[in-house]
């Protein structure tokens, strides 16, 4: 089957709507959200933004391509197809799909004016990482994509083939998980913040190269000083 080189989705004969293959948009979606986070921890813990602008200019091409060209051409969605290749597909509606990308070709145009053009950093640009890593994290973690979930909530007679099923799927009583498991999780978060608080009065961790575990050495010279020494005997001896 051949699909033309502009196009927002496949068509096939079992569907109404445009599809995409759900395994492949997750696997994709984690791919950039494992660069967005390496390069945004970057620029919060050490102040280098430069991976930070590069990934801003990637993830805006990467977006306009799946946007206004053809997803199967985007790189990230390449990796992530060939990655899930050996998988069953799991197909979702496109029209959903290309109102949250939408969402997220805004941000990134955002940053990209902020960060790369004006080359300016503050509280805004902490914003909309935050809000790229949430949506991301979402979709690769839980299977949720936020912006569909928006897509349908505004146009809910649209909404066909919703990731997980959600379209139609009420789930029952009790799905998920019951008030035994929520003390369960209270008494966990409980004992992991006692954890916390005994870590944090002990002492720091030392390295290999730390100077308490470091091995003494002997200084060359003062070896070579020890050798060249003559022995008490011979000393007696007259030398």
């Amino acid at each position: 089957m051949t699909t033309p080189f502009f196009a927002f989705g496949q068509t096939l004969p079992d569907y109404k709507v445009p599809v995409f293959n759900e395994r492949a948009v997750r696997a994709s979606a984690g791919i950039l959200f494992l660069l967005a986070f390496a390069a945004f921890a970057q620029a919060l813990l050490l102040g280098q933004f430069k991976a930070t602008q590069v990934f801003v200019v990637a993830f805006v091409i990467e977006f306009s391509i799946r946007l206004f060209v053809n997803p199967r051409w985007a790189p990230a969605m390449i990796v992530g197809q060939w990655v899930v290749r050996g998988q069953e597909p799991e197909y979702v509606g496109a029209p959903q799909k290309r109102f949250a990308w939408g969402i997220g070709w805004a941000l990134g145009l955002w940053m990209l004016y902020l960060l790369v053009i004006e080359r300016s950093i503050g509280p805004l640009n902490m914003l909309v990482c935050g809000t790229c890593l949430l949506l991301m994290f979402f979709e690769t973690a839980f299977g949720i994509c936020i912006g569909c979930k928006l897509h349908d909530w505004l146009r809910p007679a649209q909404a066909q083939l919703c990731p997980g099923g959600t379209c139609r799927y009420t789930a029952p009583v009790g799905a998920g998980g019951h008030w035994g498991q929520g003390l369960l999780l209270l008494g966990f978060a409980a004992v992991m913040v006692v954890v916390a608080g005994w870590v944090s009065q002990g002492p720091e961790l030392r390295g290999m190269h730390h100077p308490a575990v470091q091995v003494p050495s002997t200084h060359p010279k003062a070896s070579e000083e020890e050798r060249c020494k003559v022995p008490d005997f011979a000393k007696a001896m007259g030398h």
